[in-house]
């Protein structure tokens, strides 16, 4: 790595090496989940931990979650009841994150879940972090590998654009097919909505009682930095405008009005407006149906200000 820039490796026995190699020296790198790119450590060594929450530039107070291979690891380090495990069962490996009551002897560090005695836990399916996961044998603390409070990352240029030299190694395997954050479920509620719907689960979301007790609840975040505007169908002069289904704009969600296409896009629509010549952003309305309810929610943080 020189001073400027992070190594970033194309997906590939070597690259997972490399990424093992640096987690066992407690150092922290970038790896593509099905979601978005995760900023990965070794869950279970706190300097490790800090070293996310400083590359971050991350609220303490905001937990972290942390991926395993299988329910097995899991269990090991929280406790399921019946509707859990079902759901883990059910779900697993993919884009669903649980928040359990944390096992006294779990072995992770504090840190990680910012002093709660909850954690959440996340079995991925994405072939570069579960090889990472094997090949480092260890829980992996990842959230999204962006600085904290901008815009989650789904490509590789995304996370050297957002971290540059703050983390050392990317390993690149292309865009993430969901492009959005998991959706996380806390004692049969969602407490953020994401790939796997409130349809799909069904289950309600949760009301947010201003008490962050999973990762990803601030009020503010996903966030460009230019002010944006919600259910827009046209633009002002200076707005670039994000356009979805009948609203046509100078970068689309999804022409055909698919939502799908409109959340993996989601992330990419926004650091391309956030990169453009014109001061604010603009986006067009998004049926809250579906998935089209966890696009909104990232649509709002992100407006939040």
């Amino acid at each position: 790595m020189n001073a400027q820039h992070p190594a970033v490796r194309k997906f590939g026995t070597a690259a997972i090496e490399e990424a093992a190699q640096e987690i066992a020296r407690g150092g922290i790198v970038a790896v593509p989940t099905e979601t978005v790119y995760g900023l990965a450590a070794d869950a279970s060594d706190s300097r490790a931990v800090a070293r996310i929450y400083e590359a971050k530039g991350r609220p303490s107070f905001n937990p972290l979650i942390v991926h395993v291979p299988d329910l097995a690891a899991a269990e090991r380090i929280a406790r399921f009841d019946d509707a859990a495990r079902a759901l883990a069962t059910r779900w697993w490996p993919g884009p669903l994150t649980l928040v359990l009551p944390l096992r006294p002897d779990a072995g992770v560090a504090a840190l990680v879940t910012a002093g709660l005695e909850t954690i959440a836990l996340r079995v991925p399916a994405h072939r570069a972090m579960r090889a990472l996961l094997a090949a480092t044998g260890k829980p992996l603390a990842a959230p999204s590998a962006n600085a904290s409070n901008h815009i989650s990352p789904t490509r590789a240029e995304h996370v050297a654009a957002s971290l540059g030299a703050r983390v050392p190694l990317i390993i690149d395997d292309g865009a993430c097919p969901a492009g959005l954050e998991s959706t996380i479920v806390m004692e049969g509620r969602i407490l953020r909505p994401g790939p796997i719907t409130a349809e799909q689960l069904g289950l309600a979301l949760a009301t947010n009682e201003g008490k962050v007790v999973a990762p990803g609840q601030l009020a503010t975040h996903y966030a460009p930095g230019k002010p944006m505007r919600l259910d827009a169908t046209s633009a002002a002069a200076d707005e670039w405008l994000i356009g979805f289904g009948a609203v046509a704009g100078d970068d689309m969600l999804s022409a055909s009005g698919d939502p799908v296409e409109a959340a993996a896009r989601l992330f990419d629509a926004l650091h391309r407006a956030d990169a453009s010549d014109r001061a604010r952003i603009a986006v067009a309305p998004v049926p809250e149906a579906g998935i089209g309810a966890a696009i909104n929610d990232r649509l709002r943080r992100a407006a939040h200000r």
